[in-house]
């Protein structure tokens, strides 16, 4: 457990989000349930999953033997691409809290727009009954590019408490990110190390803040995510690795330490680009 609270962020509805959790993304089913119990050892309360990722029964195995009050738990959700629109959305989420064991996630996202289905907005309305039912204490969006922002806040009553993106270093997205905030849309960073796909935590700003600090590489990519307003939930399969990313509350970069790290953008995406995953 850190010697420091992991800080909150209150969304659009007044509820508030741990701003430091645990994703389970990659995560194979059968390790799931051994490895969110040692997320929640560490001191995790925010468990981030999909119904994609197929390991929702694990999450919920973690959940039930971990003792921890559902109150003191933030678990997010998302509906796939191929379950969007209303009667589809509506039993996706059943689906997923059957597999959790709860009556109730606290953030239930539209993982991708899809565009090519043409049925996001469609979705959202459907993910705005599903909270006047208490089904999911708040809802947003991932993937969501600007233009896909736009149709929502036009065409639909509930602006998304989130936007989680593909975000690290190299692909920062400040225009977006600008305008969600805007908007008063909180920014969620997925994939916030890079995925391992660059040489992000070989990167001078990164080992320089590192040493400065006596923190690791990674430790400082969190902080940096922190002290941006980011919410963010790295991964990791290794007990030791679990603990040293949550205890990254802990490290207070300076400005020319976030400044150095904000030069590393070069536009680099990772993963698939939103108007393309269908």
């Amino acid at each position: 457990m850190t010697d420091h609270p992991v800080p909150t962020i209150t969304l659009n509805d007044g509820t508030t989000i741990p701003q430091l959790g645990f994703g389970v993304f990659k995560v194979d089913p059968d390790e799931t349930e051994r490895i969110v119990t040692s997320a929640f050892e560490a001191g995790y309360r925010h468990i981030d999953t999909a119904a994609i990722y197929g390991n929702e029964e694990g999450v919920g195995r973690a959940i039930a033997s971990s003792g921890i009050p559902r109150d003191e738990l933030y678990i997010t959700t998302k509906l796939w691409n191929d379950r969007q629109g209303t009667e589809s959305a509506f039993a996706a989420l059943d689906e997923s809290l059957t597999k959790l064991g709860l009556d109730h996630v606290d953030l239930y996202l539209i993982h991708w727009p899809a565009p090519a289905g043409d049925k996001y907005v469609e979705s959202w309305k459907a993910l705005e009954l599903l909270q006047k039912e208490g089904k999911t204490r708040s809802i947003g969006v991932s993937n969501f590019l600007r233009p896909h922002l736009d149709r929502l806040l036009d065409e639909t009553d509930v602006v998304p408490a989130v936007d989680q993106i593909e975000l690290h270093p190299a692909l920062q997205s400040t225009d977006l990110t600008e305008f969600a905030r805007s908007k008063g849309i909180q920014i969620e960073a997925w994939g916030p190390l890079g995925q391992g796909k660059y040489p992000l935590l070989e990167e001078s700003a990164v080992t320089a803040a590192a040493s400065a600090h006596d923190a690791t590489p990674a430790q400082v990519v969190i902080a940096w995510h922190l002290a941006k307003g980011n919410i963010v939930f790295p991964k990791s399969s290794n007990a030791g690795r679990i603990a040293e990313n949550l205890a990254s509350v802990s490290v207070t970069l300076g400005a020319d330490e976030i400044a150095a790290i904000d030069a590393l953008e070069s536009g680099n995406r990772v993963s698939g680009h939103p108007d393309e995953v269908n």
